[in-house]
């Protein structure tokens, strides 16, 4: 049987990807009971810390009948200097899934060129589809499943989050507007793919981008392992704070979202990320149910 792994979100088709948020829909109101991982077990490599994506697969795996395993670089061999082939080839032999979370996208995919297994992306400095997924599911819980219609800005870096937006624009077809400074563009060859069949604006002006937009999304300007810019990009960002008064310009039903960790007082302000328009919470438990529906797809043979 081919081994499915979901490395970025057109690893999945338009369809897929639809099924798979019905069915973290279906398993989070409690209609979805199979234990499609019994008996079967998730490595799930580190190398960056992690709050969600740790506790969410772990809390994951265990409703849907399997059991997970942390492994920290720190722990195993990787951070001994293995190469990332022997450890997808031995890791193969013990486990039926892996989740690796880590800095380079190179390491995701050798990962899986190598193993025998499925592979999740948990995140990588170039793609985050899990939380993308997350957040699909909630703009789904608050303008229903017809995503056509709906216009999404992304305001900050062009970062993972960007890129993974982009994607998912690509893929299903809504209208995605880009605000970042100079400099700090998305992966062109992402952007260029998506051009070609999605509707994708990019700006300089955050003000325009959020301007009728329906969801408003950021992120922290400085992301892990970029701490030592921290000074130079709150200079870069000036401008680009979602405040309550820039999310007044968006549309009448417009919500904010946030992947976490937020900075308050920095990419968005105290007012906006607890005030009636945040929908952060809602977004964070959804990587729970999303995941464990990506599980039961590529580790579970739910179809």
């Amino acid at each position: 049987m081919t081994v499915r792994h979901f490395l970025q979100i057109p690893d999945f088709s338009r369809q897929e990807l639809l099924d798979t948020l019905d069915l973290a829909a279906s398993m989070k109101r409690g209609e979805y009971t199979d234990q499609p991982l019994a008996g079967k077990t998730l490595a799930m490599i580190f190398t960056k810390s992690s709050t969600r994506t740790r506790v969410s697969f772990e809390v994951g795996t265990r409703q849907l009948g399997g059991h997970a395993l942390f492994l920290s670089s720190r722990d195993i061999q990787l951070g001994r200097g293995e190469p990332i082939r022997d450890t997808a080839r031995v890791l193969s032999r013990y486990v039926d899934g892996i989740m690796i979370r880590t800095f380079d996208q190179q390491d995701l995919v050798e990962l899986a060129t190598y193993g025998s297994v499925p592979v999740i992306n948990g995140l990588t400095d170039l793609l985050h589809p899990c939380q993308i997924m997350a957040d699909l599911q909630t703009i789904i819980e608050n303008f229903g499943p017809d995503l056509s219609g709906v216009k999404v800005a992304w305001v900050g870096d062009g970062n993972n989050m960007a890129n993974s937006w982009i994607n998912a624009a690509y893929m299903l077809g809504f209208e995605l507007r880009l605000a970042y400074p100079a400099g700090y563009e998305p992966n062109a060859e992402i952007l260029e793919r998506a051009r070609a069949g999605g509707n994708i604006v990019t700006t300089h002006d955050p003000r325009e981008a959020v301007a009728g937009a329906d969801v408003v999304n950021t992120d922290v300007w400085a992301s892990m392992g970029q701490e030592e810019e921290s000074a130079k990009r709150a200079r870069d960002f000036q401008g680009y704070c979602i405040s309550e008064e820039m999310m007044e310009t968006g549309s009448e039903r417009a919500i904010f979202l946030h992947c976490l960790p937020a900075h308050r007082g920095e990419e968005v302000t105290e007012g906006v990320i607890e005030g009636p328009r945040s929908r952060v919470w809602d977004e964070a438990e959804n990587r729970l149910h999303v995941q464990k529906a990506i599980m039961a797809r590529v580790m579970g043979g739910v179809r």
